[in-house]
Parts: structure tokens; C-alpha cells; sequence
């Protein structure tokens, strides 16, 4: 067993690993490696939001989950990827500020709206403002079949979230500002995949960002927030199975958020971020499968559209 981890550990297993991402970058395996990774994002990235959204308070469910992957990350940040460059503390430090905007305003989104009404909503203002700061950043941009695509996929998101809130009853008092909310929070997921994006292309070693990327953002905002609330809650919920939900969400959170970065690092912004938002499918079949939401034949229609969406997408790029 030790052995197992002294060779994930070894700072030679991170170096071969970035070489080979590295090799594949303005290359066709590059861009099939992003798409895999864009889709497994998306699946992965719904079940986060499930994770956060699910048992105990999102809050709480967050401030767990960035503490655990804080923590993991903190031994490969330090002893294992090269330290990062000098240029790059100014982009972890803007990178920070822009993730903690995010999850401020997730929490106060999942807080007061139900979430396969808030979720659409957020993931469907990301890939639209992400292609359009993804041309001024990048210079990318998209053909008429990549916009009809994205066309496509939004109409299939917002009538998702349209057709959710007219048949659910749950925190109707409270959806309207809810729904704002996950509007800003779809904001901010475009800014920060663009700024994420811009940030892993501007080091060597993309691992450098990623390590440096969790441990900051995991250790230094979400936890002191949760533990003061946790603490001030009259009715505190188990540390362990909160804790135990932490971990989880880590895992998840690694391959979730690690995969999309890398994507963006592999290839087209733009598209990367339009697969992810076929994480709105995968939520609401986890909406279904686990928080015992209903999936009738016009939700599974809305989300073929949005699953067409990015297979125009991707076809037309």
C-alpha cells in the first residue's frame, strides 16, 4: 500500500502525466481526449450539484466538500507539481476572488429554489456568455451550424426550467428571486470557466494550476463560513455524515471541475463549456433517480433538444 502512494505521490508520475497533456494539445486525439473529458464533466458536475443541493444545507454540504478537497490537494500542491510561476499568483489570487463570487451566490441559488428549476437556469446562462468572453479572450468563435447548436441546447435548458417551475409546488414563495440568482450564478460560471480556462493555459504544467487551484480554493473562504454557521445552528447536523458527503463531493469535485479545465486547456472553449451543459440531462435524471422527481415524456423531450444541442455543436465545429 505504501508503495501504491508513493508512486501516485512522486512528483515523476505528475511530470509524465503533464507531458503527455501537453502532447496533445492543437492535436486530433487532443480533441477527442476534451470531448470525453467535457462529457464525463457534465455528468459529473450534476452530481455535485446534487451532492450540494441534497441531505443537509447547502451551506454546510459545500463548506464540507471544499475543506476535503482543500486537504487532499494540499500534499500534491506543495511536495509533488512544480511550484507555480510568479506570474501566476496575480490569476490564482483574481481566480479565487471570481470562484468565491460563484459560490455565494450558488448557495443563496440552491437556498431558495428548488433545483431542477435553478440548476437549467445556471448551467444554461454559462455556455452562452462563455463563448462570447471565449471570443474576446481567445479569439474563438463560432460558425451559423455552432450557434444554431447552442441555440438548440438553450431553448431545450430554459424550457426545462420553465416546464419544472409550473409543475413544482416546492419553495414557490421564493423562486422568483431564486431564479435571478441562478441567472447571476450562470454568469459567473462563464466567467470563471473563461478566467479558469486562461489561467491553466498560462502554466507549464497544467497539474501546477489544477494542485494549486483546490488547494486554495478549498482552504481559505467556504470552511471558516460553514463552521461558523455549522456552530451557530441550533439543530447541528452530524459532523460525520456531513463529513463523510465532504469527501465524496471532493472526489467528484477533482474529476468534475480537473476535467473541464483540462478540456478548456485541450481545445475549443466554447465548446467545451456548450458539452458540459449536458449536465442539465444528467441532473434531471439524478433529480429523478435519487430525489424521487418526476421525469415525464415532455422533460425527456426538452432534454433530447439539449442533448442535440451539443451534438450540433461539436458536428458543425
Amino acid at each position: 500500500m505504501a508503495s501504491f502512494w508513493q508512486k501516485i505521490l512522486s512528483p515523476k508520475a505528475s511530470l509524465g502525466m503533464s507531458q503527455w497533456i501537453t502532447s496533445l494539445e492543437g492535436t486530433e486525439a487532443g480533441h477527442t481526449t476534451a470531448l470525453i473529458l467535457a462529457i464525463m464533466a457534465a455528468f459529473l458536475h450534476a452530481l455535485f450539484g446534487a451532492l450540494q443541493k441534497g441531505r443537509h444545507d447547502p451551506w454546510l454540504s459545500r463548506g464540507a466538500i471544499d475543506l476535503s478537497y482543500g486537504l487532499i490537494a494540499a500534499p500534491f500542491a506543495l511536495f509533488v507539481v512544480p511550484w507555480p510561476e510568479p506570474h501566476m499568483w496575480p490569476i490564482f489570487a483574481t481566480v479565487f476572488v471570481i470562484h468565491v463570487g460563484y459560490k455565494l451566490l450558488q448557495g443563496f441559488t440552491y437556498s431558495r429554489g428548488a433545483y431542477t428549476v435553478v440548476y437549467p437556469i445556471v448551467r444554461g446562462t454559462g455556455p452562452l456568455f462563455t463563448v462570447i468572453g471565449a471570443y474576446f479572450l481567445f479569439g474563438e468563435t463560432f460558425n451559423g451550424v455552432q450557434w444554431a447548436g447552442l441555440a438548440t441546447l438553450l431553448a431545450g435548458i430554459y424550457g426545462l426550467a420553465i416546464y419544472n417551475l409550473r409543475t413544482i409546488t416546492a419553495q414557490r414563495d421564493t423562486m422568483v428571486s431564486a431564479m435571478l440568482l441562478a441567472i447571476a450564478t450562470g454568469l459567473f460560471v462563464a466567467l470563471y470557466t473563461t478566467y479558469d480556462a486562461y489561467g491553466i493555459r498560462a502554466t507549464a504544467d497544467p497539474f501546477t494550476f489544477l494542485a494549486w487551484f483546490f488547494f486554495i480554493d478549498g482552504l481559505f473562504f467556504m470552511p471558516p463560513v460553514a463552521g461558523y454557521l455549522w456552530w451557530r445552528n441550533p439543530d447541528r447536523p452530524d459532523l460525520g455524515p456531513l463529513m463523510a458527503r465532504g469527501v465524496l463531493g471532493a472526489f467528484v469535485a477533482f474529476f468534475s471541475f480537473g476535467a473541464i479545465m483540462l478540456a478548456t486547456r485541450l481545445d475549443s472553449v466554447g465548446e467545451a463549456a456548450v458539452l458540459r451543459e449536458t449536465s442539465t440531462v444528467f441532473a434531471a435524471l439524478i433529480g429523478w433517480a435519487v430525489l424521487g422527481e418526476k421525469v415525464g415524456p415532455r422533460r425527456l423531450t426538452l432534454m433530447a433538444l439539449i442533448a442535440l444541442g451539443a451534438v450540433i455543436v461539436e458536428m458543425g465545429g
